[in-house]
C-alpha cells in the first residue's frame, strides 16, 4: 500500500468507529418496529418480488431504516473524515454562524447570476475555463456578501487552494442548480480572499454506482444519471471514485487501499476482536498484538510492544496505574488518545532505558 502508516491508522480508526456505532443500532429483531401498517400495506404489492428473499417484513423494514442510517454515516462522517486524513485538509464553513460570510464584488455577483441563467435556459453549456475567465476579476470597491457556503475538504498549499464539495451518488432532484450557484460564489469569494493563489473548486462523488467495477468509473454515464448534472457542471469540475481519492492522497490506487483497510477490519469476527483489544488485561497477550497489526493500529501496537517498560516506569504512580487500566477505546468506539499520550510518554522519556 502506498499510504503512510499514520494515514492508514487514522482510516482504520474511522472504520472501527463506524462499525461500533452501527453495531449498537443493528436490528436483531423487529421488536422495536412491531407496528408499521403503512409500510406493510404498500409492500403487499411487492409480495411476489420479495418471495424467497424476504421472509420477515417487519425486520425488513427495520433493516432498511438501519441501512439508511449507515448511508448517512458514510456520507456525513466517514467519507469526509477519510478525505481529511488523506489530504491533510479540513472542513471550512464560510457562513454567518461560523467563520463569517466572505465578500465578493458586485460585478462577480452579476456575472454569477448571468451564468446560472444561461445554464438554466440551456443557452450555454457548462465550461469551467470560460466561467473562470468571467469570474476571476478584480472588481471595483462595491462589495457584497457571498452566500453562505461550506467546503467539505479545504486544502491550502503555498500557491493553490483546492476546495471539494462531497456529494451523495444519488443527489436530490433539482439540487444541481443550487450547488452550481454555491460553487460559483465560493470560487469568487476564495479568489478575492486568496488573491495570490490559484483556486480550484470541485464537486466529488466517492464511488460510481453505475460502474461494473468497485473502483472504476464511467464519467459520462454517471453524470448523465444525475438529473441536471450535465446541464450545470463541466466534467472537468467533477471528481468521481478513484479520481477523487487519488487527488486527495496525491498517489494512485488510493480507493483500493481504503477498501483493503475496510475489508481487513470489517469481518464477521469484528466485534469479538474489538472486545478482545478493548480489555486492558489482554495487552500482554500475543493475540492482542496480532489484531493491532491486522487493523493498522500502530500507536497501540507501540504500547503493547513496550508494555513491560511502561509498567516498570509507572511504578506506584496511582494516576498512571489507573490510566493503564483504561480501555483502549471509549464507549462510543473512539480511540482513547488521552490514555495513549500519557503512556507513550513513559516509553519516550529521556534519560531512562
Amino acid at each position: 500500500m502506498s499510504l503512510s502508516n499514520d494515514v492508514k491508522e487514522h482510516i482504520s480508526l474511522e472504520v472501527i468507529y463506524t462499525l461500533v456505532t452501527r453495531f449498537e443500532t443493528f436490528p436483531e429483531d423487529a421488536s422495536n418496529n412491531r407496528n408499521a401498517p403503512f409500510h406493510e400495506a404498500f409492500l403487499k404489492a411487492f409480495r411476489l418480488k420479495l418471495e424467497d428473499k424476504v421472509t420477515d417484513i417487519p425486520f425488513f423494514i427495520s433493516l432498511s431504516s438501519w441501512l439508511q442510517g449507515l448511508n448517512t454515516t458514510l456520507g456525513q462522517v466517514f467519507f469526509e473524515n477519510v478525505a481529511h486524513h488523506l489530504s491533510h485538509g479540513e472542513k471550512r464553513e464560510y457562513t454567518s454562524k461560523k467563520l463569517g460570510n466572505l465578500k465578493i464584488y458586485k460585478e462577480q455577483k452579476d456575472i454569477i447570476n448571468n451564468i446560472i441563467t444561461d445554464l438554466s435556459t440551456s443557452s450555454k453549456t457548462p465550461n469551467i475555463t470560460e466561467e473562470n475567465k468571467l469570474l476571476f476579476i478584480k472588481g471595483k470597491d462595491n462589495l457584497v456578501d457571498a452566500i453562505d457556503f461550506s467546503v467539505d475538504v479545504f486544502i491550502e498549499d503555498e500557491n493553490n487552494i483546492t476546495a471539494i464539495e462531497l456529494k451523495s451518488v444519488k443527489p436530490n432532484s433539482g439540487e444541481m442548480r443550487g450547488e452550481k450557484q454555491k460553487i460559483l460564489e465560493g470560487k469568487a469569494a476564495l479568489y478575492k480572499k486568496f488573491s495570490n493563489k490559484s483556486i480550484q473548486f470541485y464537486i466529488g462523488f466517492p464511488f460510481d454506482p453505475t460502474s461494473d467495477q468497485k473502483t472504476t468509473h464511467d464519467k459520462t454515464r454517471f453524470l448523465d444519471s444525475i438529473i441536471n448534472m450535465t446541464k450545470y457542471f463541466d466534467p472537468e469540475e467533477t471528481l468521481i471514485a478513484s479520481e477523487l481519492w487519488d487527488l486527495l492522497s496525491g498517489t494512485e490506487k488510493t480507493m483500493e487501499d481504503i477498501l483493503e483497510i475496510i475489508n481487513a477490519i470489517s469481518t464477521v469476527n469484528f466485534m469479538t476482536k474489538y472486545r478482545f483489544i478493548n480489555e486492558s488485561t489482554n495487552i500482554y497477550k500475543d493475540e492482542y498484538k496480532s489484531i493491532l497489526k491486522e487493523w493498522n493500529l500502530f500507536s497501540e501496537l507501540k504500547l503493547a510492544k513496550n508494555i513491560e517498560l511502561v509498567k516498570k516506569r509507572i511504578g506506584q504512580d496511582k494516576a498512571l496505574v489507573r490510566t493503564l487500566n483504561q480501555k483502549a477505546f471509549k464507549s462510543n468506539g473512539v480511540y482513547n488518545i488521552e490514555r495513549y499520550d500519557k503512556l507513550v510518554g513513559l516509553i519516550e522519556k529521556k534519560g531512562q532505558r
